[in-house]
């Protein structure tokens, strides 16, 4: 006879084959499980229908099963204020966290807001995910007061040498070198460069020191003129190309910080009736879905999102479980489309 009532973890110990202790470290997502194990005992509960009693577990060990995602708002042209690489990486975070046993808080911050108090001495979440791009320089000292009050977070951004907390990153000096590489086997010798290029914005920098670099190594100078700062919007790329025209200062390729900013960019250029590739050879960086589907499409780096969503959780995770966790840089890809395709 099918026996009536909830089942409990030594159900499942009972069906799975081990004991309930393992069961609870199976469910908690614990490494110490092998994953052979965790499926067995993963099939077991499915089977039984077992739901994990989230109140009595926290209760047990004093965790909320919540993580925190503060989702810094940019200016955007459509009002949402949500740069379209952070939606991917939203995404992807969400899964991640959810495959882990994990509920997501997601709050809007502004980064000139003291975001950095608003979790100091609450309970609402186990840790912290900071995503969005900013001034670095003008917020270091909140990462430092986060870290040093004791609050577990990760952040997605640059990894630097003296930065106070963990960071996961995409390598984008490499992503630098893989843009201007191909614009010049396309045959551009004066490439541009849009956006912020100080350490202000470190993953704008490393992209402009991978510029730089295989410039150098090309026997090119490195022209001040050709750069312009730019922030991650369509508005400030097309600001920054109308800024590069009036210093009249020939060009025949550019590579933009990000999509956002080519997008933009690309834009001007048509204004002022110049056409792309033929005229000026362009490429953006991160490969937001819009990338696909302007004209010409863009050449971009795609940053790999669902990767990156696994590996801030995991780092989280680790913080939160007192493990050894580090800042990692992600690879990442060059994607050719028509928008850098010179004919010769």
């Amino acid at each position: 006879m099918q026996k009536k009532g909830k089942a409990t973890s030594f159900d499942i110990a009972h069906r799975a084959g081990v004991s309930q202790s393992t069961v609870s470290r199976a469910l908690r997502g614990s490494p110490l499980v092998s994953e052979e194990t965790r499926q067995r005992i993963q099939a077991a509960a499915a089977e039984l229908k077992y739901k994990v009693d989230k109140n009595a577990s926290n209760l047990r060990t004093r965790h909320s099963g919540t993580l925190a995602l503060l989702l810094f708002e940019d200016p955007t042209a459509d009002d949402s204020h949500i740069n379209p690489f952070f939606l991917s990486m939203l995404g992807s975070i969400t899964r991640a966290c959810a495959q882990r046993g994990y509920d997501l808080l997601v709050s809007f911050q502004q980064l000139s807001h003291d975001w950095h108090a608003d979790y100091a001495d609450t309970r609402k979440a186990d840790g912290i995910i900071l995503l969005g791009y900013g001034d670095y320089l003008a917020y270091r000292d909140k990462l430092e007061t986060l870290v040093g009050q004791g609050t577990r977070c990760v952040r997605w951004g640059a990894v630097l040498p003296d930065q106070p907390d963990i960071s996961i990153g995409c390598d984008n000096f490499r992503g630098g070198q893989d843009v201007t590489t191909h614009l010049l086997e396309q045959g551009c010798r004066r490439i541009a460069f849009l956006g912020d290029a100080s350490s202000h914005y470190p993953e704008f920098f490393e992209r402009y020191r991978g510029y730089a670099d295989v410039l150098e190594q090309a026997g090119l100078t490195v022209d001040p003129a050709l750069q312009v700062n730019a922030e991650s919007t369509e508005q400030s790329g097309y600001s920054a190309l109308e800024t590069l025209l009036q210093r009249e200062s020939p060009f025949d390729a550019l590579f933009a910080a990000s999509d956002l900013i080519a997008i933009g960019a690309m834009r001007a250029l048509a204004d002022h009736g110049m056409t792309v590739p033929n005229d000026i050879a362009v490429a953006g960086f991160d490969d937001i879905p819009t990338a696909s589907f302007v004209n010409p499409p863009l050449t971009t780096v795609r940053q790999d999102t669902g990767q990156a969503g696994e590996a801030l959780v995991d780092s989280l995770l680790r913080l939160i479980r007192q493990e050894p966790a580090e800042s990692g840089m992600l690879p990442v890809k060059l994607v050719v489309r028509k928008s850098s395709l010179r004919v010769r």
